[in-house]
């Protein structure tokens, strides 16, 4: 079974349905109990960091997700669930994360010469490229210089380039996607991300 992890925040049916597309049994897994039981775990978000976090501790879930991804339990994490794994971030204040991967969570902070040659709008919303810095099985079969969807505001800036997976350009080069043994995680949207994102779940559901 892969856990769709539901801490209270955001649509998660679609994820589910995107999971059972492409060939996997998917549930929405709310106890730690459930938790337990799953053969592997995704955790989607598109909420704030801090309520997020707050969620999965008043839910009884934090604790279970760190020992099974340590477990070696494979783990899907999208936007948030790639920026919950970081240390820290700086979202609305200063927020301590799961601490899985060493880095942190900031802003798109344009320089000024971009700023003054192109109009960029904070969140990061819509399709743009991502482009490979190492192999993984989760992006077999699709393409370098694929086109993701986005929706973010913040990015991770990871400690370890060696975790780092694909990056995107938006005013400057951030991490779009990372991976650490049976840890990966992408800012972009699998689920809203049409064919490259059914590819990218169908490779997960074979691990």
């Amino acid at each position: 079974m892969i856990a769709v992890i539901d801490y209270g925040i955001g649509n998660l049916r679609s994820v589910v349905k995107g999971l059972e597309h492409a060939g996997g049994e998917a549930q929405l897994v709310a106890s730690p109990l459930d938790l337990a039981r799953a053969e592997k775990l995704v955790l989607p978000g598109v909420a704030a960091f801090g309520d997020a976090m707050r969620q999965l501790r008043a839910r009884g879930l934090l604790k279970p997700v760190r020992d099974a991804i340590s477990d070696g339990v494979p783990y899907l994490g999208f936007c948030l669930g790639l920026q919950l794994l970081f240390d820290v971030s700086y979202e609305n204040g200063r927020h301590t994360g799961m601490g899985l991967l060493a880095g942190k969570v900031v802003r798109f902070d344009f320089p000024d010469d971009v700023r003054r040659t192109v109009r960029l709008s904070v969140p990061h919303m819509g399709w743009n490229r991502i482009r490979r810095r190492r192999d993984t099985p989760l992006l077999d079969g699709i393409d370098n210089d694929a086109y993701v969807y986005f929706a973010h505001s913040y990015h991770v800036v990871p400690m370890d380039d060696d975790a780092i997976v694909t990056t995107t350009d938006y005013g400057y080069e951030f991490v779009s996607s990372v991976q650490r043994g049976n840890v990966f995680a992408t800012q972009f949207h699998p689920e809203k991300s049409q064919a490259v994102g059914l590819k990218l779940l169908e490779n997960f559901v074979k691990l």
